[in-house]
């Protein structure tokens, strides 16, 4: 009998898993918590290395006629005074089209295109799962790592057809062989077979919107770094521009939650201009407000029948813009191993060796730049700003090859 896959998730890592699986001969079905699937966030990067995945897949035209190509990337002081500059043209020759933006709503739109709607269901919130013991299909066992929804002494005990059975909130049941979790950092499927692994708080607090008709700025990515914090600038497609702001605070700060521009427009007063007008301009538009956190690097990914992706896997602060590129990777190089590989499990295990060293070096490197980017010594930012400027163009072109240089085979 044919096995079933299923999806948990249905953002960037779930659709293109299913994408590329379906053109291995796999037809997973995908199952999303919420009750439509519409895209949170604002505009997202893409790098060179998550084109050339998008391109195997051969959906890159779509998604590259939403978005654009920028010509550069550069760092600034909140006086306006230029710390460094990346020719992201340039880079491009070298390692393939680079510092590409889309905002993330037509990048899920594009995604969506290339999938049979018939096999994704929302508004599917995890409740449980339990797991089959594979000597004895009626009896649920707790496998290493996993818990969930294991029945104990004297409870009644489901007849399993497959290994895993899913329980959803609105109470309906779903049976499959194997499951794949793309279902984001707070993973219901991670917090049920890894119920110690939690996200880790990076120690600032990010706000995002997107402005309709955004003041006219060069065709780069912008990042102004001072004391009060981190302001970025990013233009879209149709005079958009996307716009962040990252500053210190405690974890889950109610008065973070509730920040309006105005008050943004406070704190970061003294930043040039272009800062105060992109804010003023978002008066009343909605803000998307969160912590920024990563996962730790200790655990593994693959666990019997089930594989973690994405953010569910291994989520970076995105200091580096790697979040979507880690995950589209993720999944070109997992339907490779269940092409190659007979049994699923040993698929996923392959499919774990390979992204360990690379994601966790990324998690790494990011949260590194992201402290280095939140300083608030005078000292320290003084320090900074220096091996900013001083640091050659060869080493970022290092950097660059280590980050695009990926099998993705």
């Amino acid at each position: 009998m044919k096995k079933r896959f299923t999806i948990i998730g249905g953002g960037i890592a779930g659709l293109t898993a299913a994408i590329a699986l379906r053109q291995r001969g796999i037809d997973p079905l995908i199952f999303e918590a919420a009750p439509e699937l519409k895209p949170v966030g604002a505009g997202i990067g893409l790098g060179a290395n998550a084109i050339r995945a998008l391109a195997l897949l051969g959906i890159e035209k779509g998604i590259v006629a939403k978005g654009q190509f920028l010509d550069g990337l550069s760092f600034r002081t909140e006086k306006d005074s230029l710390l460094t500059h990346a020719d992201t043209a340039r880079v491009s020759r070298a390692f393939g089209q680079d510092n590409f933006v889309i905002h993330r709503a037509d990048l899920h739109e594009q995604l969506l295109s290339h999938l049979d709607p018939s096999r994704i269901f929302t508004g599917k919130m995890l409740h449980s799962l339990t797991i089959a013991d594979a000597t004895n299909p009626r009896r649920p066992i707790s496998s290493p790592g996993v818990t969930g929804n294991i029945p104990g002494p004297g409870e009644s005990s489901h007849a399993f057809q497959s290994p895993i059975h899913l329980t959803f909130h609105d109470g309906s049941q779903h049976e499959t062989d194997y499951l794949i979790a793309a279902d984001g950092i707070h993973s219901a499927v991670r917090r049920a077979i890894l119920p110690d692994v939690q996200p880790r708080y990076a120690g600032y607090t990010c706000w995002r919107c997107v402005v309709p008709e955004g003041t006219a700025i060069a065709r780069e990515v912008e990042e102004i770094l001072g004391r009060a914090g981190r302001f970025g600038i990013i233009p879209l497609p149709g005079k958009r521009v996307y716009w962040f702001a990252c500053i210190n605070a405690p974890a889950q700060d109610a008065r973070m939650k509730v920040m309006t521009t105005a008050e943004l427009s406070k704190i970061f007063a003294g930043y040039p201009e272009r800062v105060q007008a992109l804010l003023k301009a978002s008066e009343g538009l909605p803000l998307i407000w969160g912590d920024i956190a990563d996962l730790p690097t200790t655990h593994r990914f693959h666990h019997g029948p089930i594989v973690l992706i994405g953010d569910a896997a291994h989520a970076t602060t995105p200091n580096m813009g790697q979040g979507a590129c880690q995950a589209i990777e993720d999944a070109v190089i997992l339907a490779a191993e269940l092409s190659r590989n007979t049994d699923p499990q040993d698929a996923f295990r392959a499919f774990d060796n390979r992204r360990q060293e690379r994601t966790r070096m990324i998690i790494r490197r990011s949260r590194a730049l992201g402290n280095m980017a939140q300083l608030q010594n005078p000292v320290l930012i003084g320090l900074r700003n220096a091996v900013f400027r001083c640091t050659p163009t060869a080493v970022f072109r290092r950097q660059l090859k280590i980050l695009y240089s990926v099998d993705l085979s």
